[in-house]
C-alpha cells in the first residue's frame, strides 16, 4: 500500500505562486500515472494534472499555462508548481497514484488546503 504525504499549501494572494510536494512511501513498478486532483465543498473531486510513465502531461483547461506537473522519481516525489493563483484554484489539493491495468486502483494522500484571497 502506497502512502501519499502532500505539503505546501497555504493562504496565498491573487497571482501569487505555490509549490505542492507529494512524497510517496515507496517506489512502485506498476504505478502508471502520478498527479493531482483538487475538490471544493460540495463539488466533485477534479484533475489539475497527471503525468503517465510515458512521459505525457495532461492538465486540466482552468490551469494550463499557470501549473506545471513535474516528478522527481530518484526521491519518489511529485511537484505541482502552481503561478497566477487566482480565487478560483481554492481547494483542498489532492497527491494521487494511478495503477491502470484490468481496473484502476488510486492511491490518495489526505489532502493539503490552498486559499487563494486577497
Amino acid at each position: 500500500q502506497v502512502q501519499l504525504v502532500e505539503s505546501g499549501g497555504g493562504l496565498v494572494q491573487p497571482g501569487g505562486s505555490l509549490t505542492l510536494s507529494c512524497v510517496a512511501s515507496e517506489s512502485v513498478f506498476s504505478i502508471n500515472a502520478k498527479g493531482w486532483y483538487r475538490q471544493v465543498p460540495g463539488k466533485a473531486r477534479e484533475l489539475v494534472a497527471l503525468i503517465s510513465s510515458g512521459g505525457s502531461t495532461k492538465y486540466a483547461d482552468s490551469v494550463k499555462g499557470r501549473f506545471t506537473l513535474s516528478v522527481d522519481n530518484g526521491k519518489n516525489t511529485v511537484y505541482l508548481q502552481m503561478n497566477s493563483l487566482e480565487p478560483e484554484d481554492t481547494a483542498v489539493y489532492y497527491c494521487n497514484h494511478k495503477i491502470i491495468g484490468a481496473r484502476e486502483i488510486d492511491f490518495w494522500g489526505k489532502g493539503t488546503q490552498v486559499t487563494v484571497s486577497p
